[in-house]
């Protein structure tokens, strides 16, 4: 489980990189290998290396939904480094990510 929660964390980071490198995305195919786009790609490659680990030994049907718990970071990680504003329909979503999350843990035997 641990593993699957650090997954979460480490691609949230993909997607706060992928946004720093859309900034330098052109009409050219080339401009995708900007710092911030291969960063963010490696990041999410990388994540999932720890969700296969994370779900080796474990529930799949338990630990997969964990993963949406990567969008709460990333609604951090935007509100931290890009300003971005929080709203009452975000505060929504996110605790029903949690409430979905929570009642799919309860199903675990």
């Amino acid at each position: 489980m641990l593993l699957v929660f650090a997954a979460s964390v480490l691609g949230s980071f993909g997607a706060v990189f992928l946004k720093l490198g859309s900034a330098r995305i052109t009409r050219s195919l080339l401009s995708f290998a900007n710092r911030g786009v291969v960063l963010g790609v490696a990041l999410f490659l990388f994540s999932s290396v720890f969700y296969a680990l994370g779900i080796k030994g474990g529930q799949l049907s338990v630990l997969y939904p964990m993963v949406s718990l990567g969008y709460i970071w990333t609604l951090l990680w935007a509100r931290l480094f890009f300003k971005e504003p929080f709203t009452r329909q975000k505060f929504l979503g996110l605790a029903l990510i949690l409430l979905g999350v929570f009642f799919v843990g309860l199903g675990s035997s």
